[in-house]
């Protein structure tokens, strides 16, 4: 009985004690740092070479031109300006816009200084003719040097008469041809110089395309050369020079005997300063002033085999591309002829369908 008593309880310590255990080892172990988490890092991919570009070499028409900027300008205009100078607009009879004829009064001069003095002179003028009439009386009682010296005192005084009256009729602006005012510079009661544009009359029935010219584009080009004409709304039409500019722009930079003073400012345009084109299809009804683009065609090439400019190559004195086929890539000489912006003509080297590799 004993036996059983001690051996029973004896199992129940061994038990406690191994409970006992666990449970401190577990908490033991719930007291130890966390460990930390494996870092996971990015997959490393590495860089690839990229690709030269290919080109197939083809054929196109190349154009070399002079480009130009200019605007539809017409054949018979004229700017319009006073001769004396320092004087106040007494009226102006125009708009922009108007049509007008030859002899319509455009503008007008505050003049009444100078007629007030044309009525005077006139006057006095009376008197000397009377004593004129008395001298010619008496000319066989005097000298023949007196008579003389009296008759030049009295057409000097006759000839300040007209020379007044040529000055006030210079007050009167009027439109020298049938036309429209395509500009009008000045309102009543400005005051103005001699030679300030005060008008533009244009025969709006004669537009053509215009551009001015410098010296170097003036070398380039020459009348009968080919010209390829863009207009806003209208599309590209095609001509030919027509008229060459008497002075380049930098020649007329100094406005030397021109309306407008010798410093360039004011200088009124004239189609003379420009470079004028015959256009057979140009459309009616188009504005003066209109800009347009203008290329003068210095040469022009049918079906040239061409490559783009970023496949040519040179080192030196060579001139090469670089070509790929099934057999892989090689170099190839080429002789070069016509090049544009986005063209280069070959004249030696490559056939049409070859392709070529970029830089």
């Amino acid at each position: 009985m004993s036996m059983k008593w001690w051996t029973g309880s004896l199992f129940k310590r061994s038990l406690i004690v191994a409970m006992s255990t666990t449970i401190v080892f577990t908490s033991g172990c719930s007291l130890l740092p966390k460990e930390k988490e494996e870092e996971v890092l990015p997959e490393i991919i590495p860089a690839q070479i990229s690709k030269k570009p290919e080109y197939e070499v083809t054929t196109g028409n190349l154009v070399q031109g002079v480009p130009l900027t200019g605007k539809l300008i017409s054949m018979e205009e004229e700017t319009l300006y006073f001769t004396l100078g320092e004087k106040h607009v007494k009226e102006v009879y125009v708009k922009t816009g108007d049509k007008v004829s030859a002899g319509d009064i455009i503008a007008v001069l505050d003049v009444e200084q100078l007629e007030k003095q044309l009525r005077n002179d006139r006057l006095a003028f009376r008197r000397d003719e009377t004593d004129m009439k008395q001298t010619l009386r008496d000319r066989d009682t005097m000298e023949p040097l007196e008579f003389e010296e009296k008759q030049i005192l009295f057409e000097e005084k006759r000839q300040k008469l007209a020379d007044l009256e040529t000055e006030i009729s210079k007050g009167t602006l009027v439109a020298p041809f049938s036309g429209t005012i395509v500009s009008l510079s000045v309102q009543k009661g400005d005051t103005v110089k001699a030679y300030d544009p005060i008008a533009i009359v244009a025969d709006t029935t004669l537009i053509t395309p215009a551009s001015k010219l410098t010296k170097t584009e003036l070398e380039k080009v020459a009348v009968g050369m080919e010209v390829e004409v863009t207009i806003t709304g209208v599309g590209k039409l095609t001509g030919k020079v027509k008229q060459l500019p008497v002075k380049s722009t930098e020649q007329n930079n100094g406005g030397g005997g021109f309306p407008g003073g010798g410093n360039g400012e004011n200088k009124p345009e004239r189609p003379e300063d420009f470079m004028l084109l015959d256009i057979p299809k140009l459309p009616k009804d188009l504005n003066r002033g209109t800009p347009v683009a203008i290329n003068v065609i210095l040469k022009r090439t049918e079906n040239a085999i061409v490559i783009p400019p970023s496949t040519l190559r040179k080192i030196g004195s060579r001139t090469y591309v670089q070509i790929v086929d099934e057999n892989g890539k090689r170099e190839v000489d080429v002789q070069v002829g016509q090049q544009t912006a986005t063209q280069v003509e070959i004249l030696q080297g490559l056939k049409p369908g070859q392709k070529v590799v970029g830089q």
